[in-house]
């Protein structure tokens, strides 16, 4: 019920011109009924009234549903679609379908109380991971807070990089204790900025306290969508969350009640933002009422209806008209692109593909797909800053490093305010550096020990040349692992990561 109040609060007309045409149908049926009306009632001439009761069959003047009433109810519902009725806009292929989130976690003493068990802030951990799964494909970041906030990881699709952080998120790896969740809501709004994509800010706490009152109500007075889930036993103590006015507040449970409330209140977010983006087209949905209006034209088969020769002459001109010779059903009711959408809700990425004729749609139905180098050819044929960004992803999918980095720095030629280019750019540049510092100090022995005798090659001339190394997991030394093994590696110690991180950075917050 709530998201159909939205999108009735949120219609609009895309061509409301065409609502005029209701009025000379008005007129017509109006017309047709009372002249039906007259006819059905007028006595007949010469005969006897008891005599002409008995020879009429079927009393029609008492009919109250009549023919023309099934053709008007037509030709409005027709007259509404060609207006374009629409209460979305259409996303950008190249963001987020859904709407991206920042989840600020309280890591602090009183989320240790066993009340939840094992405690507070193991439930509200794995409720996190919960959350994170079901939003599948958009863009979760993290903030842990408790005297002070720090970003633990940005906003990314992949749930292994919150997931082993998660797990190292403990009281002790905080610099200061306290409950700031203020700095927190700096810090989250910052990092949300960051996405061209409207999304939300889900608080992870068990209380708020009085002095983050102001900050909070300012952040609503600006329209920031900002949603609190309690970590917490129902009925506990909220502290001054109750004085937020409006506020979205979900309490935890030991079901999936409190994710779907706050999938719900996200979206809600998420739509309302959309409206607003002028750079976004409408997504017109009048093809919703020309379906409806469908069974009315099967009622004109009825003996005594009229114009059922409208539907014969339709489907002559429908099969007559030129257009391929093998053409598919699917083809006189949807378009392509409309196709290639279907395919792609349904996660049939590759049917997608070959359905889309939209460049953008295609590329990234390829993109999700998995063929990263035919995704990659189809965007650098665009000159566009989004074909770039996207042909650069796409590329470094594929761990074509170089190439990713000329398309992130020519979207940032066609666009300068990238901020998504810019990150993913000094991303693959630090990943190109890494793996060819690795290339190197394998080809060259560099740290590994080589004796005087031993024969080496020096790769420095084949910097960036295409190498394979075949190596076990369990002999390879620390300068020798993948990324993946040295992140698996890095797990083991990312308590001690944070710790220091967070201290760094809270002694450079207190020297500015």
């Amino acid at each position: 019920m709530a998201a159909f109040l939205d999108a009735l609060a949120a219609l609009h007309l895309l061509r409301p011109l065409w609502l005029l045409a209701l009025l000379p149908i008005a007129a017509l049926w109006w017309r047709a009924r009372r002249g039906t009306a007259t006819t059905t009632t007028a006595p007949s001439r010469g005969i006897a009234p008891h005599l002409a009761e008995a020879l009429i069959v079927g009393d029609t003047g008492r009919r109250r549903v009549q023919p023309i009433d099934g053709v008007a109810a037509c030709l409005v519902l027709l007259t509404l679609a060609a207006a374009g009725p629409t209460w979305s806009r259409v996303p950008n292929p190249l963001l987020a379908q859904t709407a991206p989130m920042v989840v600020a976690l309280e890591v602090s003493r009183s989320m240790e109380a066993p009340d939840l068990p094992p405690n507070r802030l193991d439930r509200a951990k794995f409720k996190i991971l919960d959350l994170v799964e079901r939003r599948a494909g958009a863009r979760t970041a993290l903030i842990a807070y408790s005297g002070t906030a720090h970003r633990v990881a940005p906003l990314t699709e992949d749930p292994n990089i919150l997931r082993s952080m998660l797990e190292s998120l403990t009281p002790e790896v905080m610099p200061e204790e306290g409950d700031n969740a203020t700095a927190a809501l700096t810090l989250a709004g910052a990092e949300l900025a960051k996405s061209e994509t409207p999304g939300a800010i889900l608080f992870v706490l068990d209380e708020l306290s009085e002095a983050d009152v102001s900050a909070f109500r300012d952040a609503q007075a600006e329209e920031t969508p900002i949603l609190f889930l309690v970590a917490a036993p129902d009925g506990s103590p909220r502290g001054a969350l109750d004085q937020l006015d409006g506020a979205t507040v979900v309490q935890l449970t030991a079901d999936d009640t409190d994710l779907k409330a706050i999938d719900s209140a996200a979206a809600s977010a998420y739509r309302a933002a959309l409206l607003g983006d002028e750079r976004l087209d409408w997504d017109d949905r009048g093809w919703i009422l020309a379906w409806l209006a469908m069974p009315l034209l099967l009622l004109w088969f009825r003996r005594g209806w009229t114009m059922r020769w409208a539907l014969v002459v339709g489907l002559a001109t429908g099969l007559t008209a030129p257009g391929p010779a093998q053409a598919d059903v699917v083809d006189w009711f949807f378009t392509p692109d409309q196709q290639g959408m279907q395919a792609y809700r349904a996660t049939r990425f590759s049917d997608a593909a070959a359905l889309f004729q939209n460049p953008m749609w295609r590329g990234l139905s390829l993109f999700r797909a998995g063929q990263y180098p035919e995704a990659a050819d189809l965007y650098s044929r665009l000159d566009t800053p989004e074909a770039a960004f996207a042909e650069g992803m796409a590329r470094t999918r594929n761990r074509e490093y170089r190439p990713a980095i000329a398309a992130y720095e020519k979207a940032l030629q066609l666009r300068p305010d990238f901020p998504q280019a810019e990150w993913n750019l000094a991303v693959t540049r630090a990943i190109l550096e890494f793996v060819e510092t690795a290339r190197e100090e394998s080809d060259t022995g560099e740290d590994s020990g080589i004796g005087a005798d031993d024969v080496v090659f020096d790769n420095e001339a084949n910097r960036g040349a295409d190498t394979q190394t075949d190596f076990s997991e369990e002999d390879a030394a620390p300068e020798f692992q993948t990324t993946e093994q040295w992140m698996r590696s890095v797990d083991t110690d990312m308590g001690d990561f944070l710790r220091t991180r967070f201290l760094q950075e809270n002694a450079a917050g207190a020297r500015e």
